[in-house]
């Protein structure tokens, strides 16, 4: 179900722009040409967008203007692209981030 604002005052009407294909951690989504990552995924119920690299809890859109960094994900194999900043493609391949590796770390104390 698309949650989309099919007219807008400022933006003009959905039906005015181009329908393009992308996909999220493989499924299939509809987007519209000037869209954004994140607003077509949105528009499509997608909440989660990442994971915590350390501790995998779910991460999504936060601030939307490009100054937190909670929406990066992986487009066409590069890693740390901000959802809320790009522009959907068609055909672009968008995958989730997901837990990293993590390193041995030290104790609290030191010697």
């Amino acid at each position: 179900m698309s949650q989309r604002i099919v007219d807008h005052p400022v933006l003009g009407s959905l039906a005015a722009r181009h329908p393009l294909s992308f996909t999220f951690n493989g499924t299939p989504y509809r987007a519209y040409e000037g869209e954004t990552i994140a607003a077509a995924l949105l528009a499509s119920g997608v909440r989660t967008l990442r994971v915590h690299e350390e501790k995998g809890t779910p991460r999504g859109i936060y601030c939307n203007i490009g100054h937190c960094y909670e929406c990066r994900v992986n487009v066409d194999g590069v890693p740390t692209v901000r959802a809320c900043m790009t522009l959907v493609q068609d055909g672009m391949q968008v995958n989730a981030g997901t837990v990293l590796p993590t390193p041995l770390k030290k104790g609290g104390h030191s010697q």
